[in-house]
């Protein structure tokens, strides 16, 4: 993968003033927008507004902060969409208020990480000012606001050279307003349907391909299936550090893939080839087949401490697991390979005990993964959120990723958190089962770590079970 883009902080900031006394200062900008749901992100402009709308937007913690907060190894999206498109060359004009200083920074453009383009390869920034600005912006694409903050409020009003895109909004956008849309605004090469939790930017052609899925149905399973990772990495609110991430999800269509990848994952977005549509468009294809979609999804929930390079497209299943049980769709682990007649619990278990077994390199992908899903198994469907919820009290200073091609002492160190902190949450010592049976590389370290904890061993082999 390629380097991510250095994060942008925020610097410190004074108190927050009440939200009726900041709405009040900023009501002078121009007409408010509702805001939109949790402490994310202005709803779009309102279906169908041209020039001199105003967008009331809250800030919320950056995407670097997050991802710290939730020891998680990729940056999700920090983007407020704006239901809004600039012309290649165009000059935007745009007036920004704000009552506190913080201001917010304004996107033009979408992620296509492979783009031959380096200048397409990710949105284009473009830092404000208080008052009118006017940005430029040689490729244009639909506009976006990133604000790093704590609940301050801004004012941003499109004056003018923004257009309107074709946008759905699950809660407010008809089905019948929305293809009037895909209609009427045909000169903007792209769509969006937005919820509170997702953006999904797709080229104008790409979504008219399946125009006539139900919209609402689509976006809410969006919703579901991004909720199904909160649930299996502990993010249930009942604490600060355990809040889902501020913001969206993004999830873009992209014109560039390498040989052989379907979709792929990176800072600050999920990128989907045409390709992918039917499974990212379609009620039935992201219900049934969206595997692609939950995996890369996952890539943006996995956490640092115990991410070793080896594990990048193993632990990543963990919450593609949780996304089929919530969907109701059979395991992927049940899935039987036609060349050895058996599922993969069914291969691993044959493999188990074999002289010079290495979990590292004797087995696949999905046989790795049949010991993350057995734990859940022998120690219950929390085990993994209380894991997740363990990591975050005690790692959030683990480094972004920027290459999984980890130096032995990171993978090292990496594989013992992953055993250290397994057999913590289930109290047990978990060295027999990861090291004996799945000869996992724990090194001695990690063994001695695990045996002065005096857990005991498992009341029940957790290799003998499945689904």
């Amino acid at each position: 993968m390629r380097p991510a883009r250095k994060p942008l902080h925020a610097p410190a900031e004074p108190p927050v003033a009440g939200r009726r006394a900041v709405l009040a200062a900023l009501a002078g900008a121009g007409a408010a927008v509702a805001l939109g749901g949790g402490s994310a992100a202005a709803s779009p402009a309102p279906h169908g507004a041209g020039s001199g709308d105003t967008l009331l937007v809250e800030a919320f913690p950056d995407a670097e902060t997050e991802r710290l907060r939730l020891d998680r190894s990729l940056r999700a999206s920090e983007f407020i969409p704006t239901g809004r498109y600039a012309a290649p060359g165009a000059a935007v004009t745009l007036r920004v208020r704000a009552v506190h200083g913080a201001l917010p920074v304004l996107h033009i453009g979408t992620f296509d990480d492979y783009h031959p383009n380096t200048d397409l390869k990710a949105p284009r920034v473009f830092q404000l000012r208080p008052g009118l600005n006017k940005v430029v912006d040689r490729y244009g694409g639909p506009v976006y606001l990133s604000f790093a903050g704590h609940g301050r409020r801004a004012a941003v009003t499109f004056v003018s050279g923004a257009r309107p895109m074709a946008v759905f909004e699950l809660g407010r956008t008809s089905e019948r307003e929305f293809q009037r849309r895909l209609d009427t605004v045909t000169d903007v090469p792209w769509v969006e349907l937005v919820t509170a939790r997702a953006v999904l930017t797709l080229t104008r052609e790409g979504a008219l391909l399946y125009r006539d899925e139900d919209h609402t149905a689509l976006m809410s399973l969006f919703d579901t299936v991004i909720g199904s990772h909160d649930r299996v990495s502990g993010l249930d609110g009942r604490r600060p550090l355990d809040r889902p991430k501020a913001g969206r999800y993004h999830f873009n269509e992209v014109s560039v893939v390498p040989a052989g990848v379907g979709a792929y994952a990176w800072h600050g977005f999920n990128g989907f080839p045409r390709a992918y549509m039917d499974r990212l468009c379609t009620v039935s294809g992201l219900t049934t087949r969206g595997w692609g979609l939950y995996h890369e999804l996952g890539h943006l929930n996995q956490q640092a401490a115990y991410q070793a390079g080896s594990l990048t497209e193993v632990t990543v299943n963990i919450y593609s697991l949780a996304a089929q049980r919530t969907l109701g769709q059979p395991s992927n682990l049940l899935t039987v390979d036609a060349r050895t007649g058996l599922n993969w619990f069914q291969s691993a278990r044959a493999k188990l005990g074999t002289p010079g077994l290495s979990y590292v390199d004797g087995l696949g992908a999905y046989e790795q993964l049949v010991p993350l899903r057995q734990l859940e198994l022998a120690f219950g469907d929390d085990f993994w959120p209380r894991l997740h919820r363990l990591v975050r009290t005690e790692h959030q200073h683990d480094a972004p990723v920027e290459d999984y091609d980890h130096p032995p002492e990171v993978e090292a160190r990496q594989y013992r958190a992953l055993a250290t902190y397994a057999s913590r949450t289930a109290g047990r010592d978990l060295t027999d089962f990861l090291v004996g049976t799945w000869a996992m590389p724990v090194d001695a370290r990690g063994i001695a770590e695990i045996a002065a904890l005096r857990l005991p061993k498992p009341d029940t082999d957790p290799s003998t079970l499945s689904d």
